[in-house]
This record gives C-alpha cells, structure tokens and sequence, in this order.
C-alpha cells in the first residue's frame, strides 16, 4: 500500500486528488494538509511514502515546504500545480531542491483522465526509486571540479546523455564537471513535455558549466563544445549533408510514450557518427534508451549506465544493462571521469 499524502490549499483540489486516487487499490490517503507548515508536520507524524504538493500556500509556501522535508527526510515529494506546467521556474527550482517529479494541473476537464493516469503511473513508479540519493546529490552541488582530458581528435566524435524522472539533479552532477574544450557535441534528452522547462534547465546547467549549454533549435548547425537539450514535445535528431551536421527537431508521435525520445536521436546518432559515440544514461522509468545503447554499443560505441545505488530510478538504466547496451556501470559522481576517458579514447584513435 502507497501511503499518499496530499497537500493543497484548495479544498476543492484535495478533494479531486482524492477522487483522482479512489480508484487505485494500492494508494491510500494517509491524510491532507492546507498549507507547507501543516505538510511539515504531518510528513513527521505520518511518515507518508509519497507526498503530492502543491506551490502556491498560505503560511508556508510548497518550494519552502520541500526544502524543510528534504532537509531531514528523504520521502519522495510530486510536485501538482498551475505553477509547474512545463517551462515555470517554480517545477525547476522544485526539483533542485529535492522534489523528485511534477505533473502540471490543468483547467481543463478534458485533461482530467491524462491527469489522473499521469499522476497516478508516477505514484507507482516513484514509489519503487531510491529518494535519499536526491538529498546526496543536493549534498555534492557542482563546486568546479572539472574533470580534464587530453584531445588529439582524428574525426567526428559526439556525446549522447539521456535521463528522465530524478534527471535535473542528476544532470547537474555531470554536465557541469565536462571540460569546456571538450572537442564533441553533447546531446541530452531529458523526458519533459512541451514548454519552456528545457530552456530553463538550460539556462541554469549554462551558468553552472564551462560548455555552452543551450536548448536545441531546429536547423542549426552542431558544434564541438556545445551541449545541446532536446526540447519538450519534440523528438531530437542529427541529420549529416554537405559536411555539415544539423539539429533536426520532429513533432510526431512519442515513442516509449515518450517525446523526446533517447532512442529516436540515438538512431539518428549512429547514422552520422558510427562507433565514434559515448553515451550515458542517467535515471527514469521505462525503458526508453534501452535499444538504442545495445545499437550503440553493437556498431563500437562505448555506454555507460548510472549504478542502481546512486540512480533516483533505475528503470531505464536497468533496462539498458539487461538488454546488453551497457559497457560500465559507474556511480553518478563517476560519470563525468568516465564520459571524459571514453572521450580521450574515441578523439584520440586509441
């Protein structure tokens, strides 16, 4: 049974996550709270194993609430609010400060079905993932240490990181410790519907990383030392012509469920680079990536995979290692090292 714990100041709203949940057997109500400070303190007397918040509370507001819980807790907090649909701020900064997910309130009765499974399928997902890691990695914030390689490059090479739920914090852990010389695009797909989050979670990896960190627009010519993150809603992929290589963006249908997709650009990847690939995959559900990697990996490329004791969720790196996609298997504060040393070997024809 999944104790939920429901936080919103609407009591319109606390009732429609009820009804939202009524229909699932293995989620229960373990109660509700009006404000962040009431969330606090039931978090303490109720030990919840999921915690739905919403933002913007009388008294204490949600993104106060998270920091006080995670401060001293590691329960597992989604974010459900008008203030995080895709592109606010507010779903960012939730998730620097440990939330480990959210899915946007919508004003619209159409949308309550996709609303309640959403919610729903993350309840359940999430339930199984590993939060205190989110705490560690709030613990080990970007603090410059840039891992240094050796480049003598011979040819094209490129970088390919995917990650899903858990993703933001994860990514902050390893984008930023990559050399701004590092002679290879990056391309990163972060699971996240259409909007604005990408471009902000761009803006903030930019400001934290010696590489230009952007989010992909269509048609632009790739480049050495850029990293590139897919926007919401749409599939990434690289197209080669005339010697130049561009970012191709497609609105079609999700793959996995899923746009962008990690396996859409990973095909594409293989087309213009070949063996000459290093991809890594961070944390999420599903299996988005898994097919991918093992193509990756069959035409010579090397991959690496979060290990499962240091992954907010390890369904798609696990499903990446059971398919046989997978080189190494490295901590997430590892990854940088080994992104940089399977770099050197790729640049320098080794």
């Amino acid at each position: 049974m999944i104790r939920t714990l429901i936080v919103d100041d609407s009591a319109f709203m606390r009732m429609a996550i009820r009804s939202m949940l009524a229909s699932s057997p293995d989620i229960k109500i373990a109660g509700d709270a009006c404000n962040g400070k009431k969330a606090v303190d039931k978090s303490k007397s109720l030990h919840p194993d999921i915690i739905i918040m919403d933002v913007n509370m009388p008294v204490m507001d949600g993104l106060t609430a998270v920091k006080t819980i995670m401060s001293t807790d590691t329960v597992p907090i989604i974010m459900f609010s008008t203030l995080t649909v895709e592109g606010s701020k507010e779903a960012l900064e939730a998730l620097q400060l440990g939330a480990i997910d959210f899915v946007p309130k919508s004003e619209s009765h159409h949308d309550v079905n996709k609303i309640e499974k959403e919610l729903v399928d993350k309840i359940r997902n999430i339930h199984s993932s590993n939060p205190s890691i989110l705490r560690l990695i709030n613990m080990r914030k970007f603090k410059g240490e840039v891992v240094r390689g050796k480049w003598s490059c011979a040819g094209d090479f490129a970088v390919l990181i995917g990650s899903s739920t858990g993703g933001p914090s994860s990514l902050e852990q390893v984008i930023p410790r990559l050399p701004g010389d590092l002679p290879a695009p990056v391309f990163v797909v972060q699971h996240m519907p259409e909007g604005n989050f990408c471009k902000q979670l761009a803006e903030r990896l930019n400001f934290l990383s010696e590489l230009e960190v952007k989010e992909a627009r269509n048609n632009e010519k790739v480049t050495a030392g850029v990293v590139y993150i897919a926007p919401g809603g749409y599939h990434m992929t690289v197209k080669k012509a005339l010697g130049v290589t561009r970012i191709k963006l497609i609105k079609s249908q999700p793959v996995h469920a899923v746009m962008p997709a990690v396996d859409v650009i990973a095909e594409s990847m293989l087309d213009v680079y070949g063996k000459n690939i290093v991809a890594a995959i961070l944390t999420g559900m599903g299996f988005d990536g898994a097919a991918g990697f093992k193509k990756i990996r069959d035409a010579g490329g090397s991959t690496i995979a979060c290990s499962e004791d240091t992954c907010v969720i390890f369904g798609m790196p696990k499903a990446a290692i059971a398919a046989g996609g997978i080189d190494t298997v490295k901590p997430i504060f590892e990854i940088p090292e080994e992104i940089v040393r399977m770099s050197e070997v790729k640049c320098n024809g080794k």
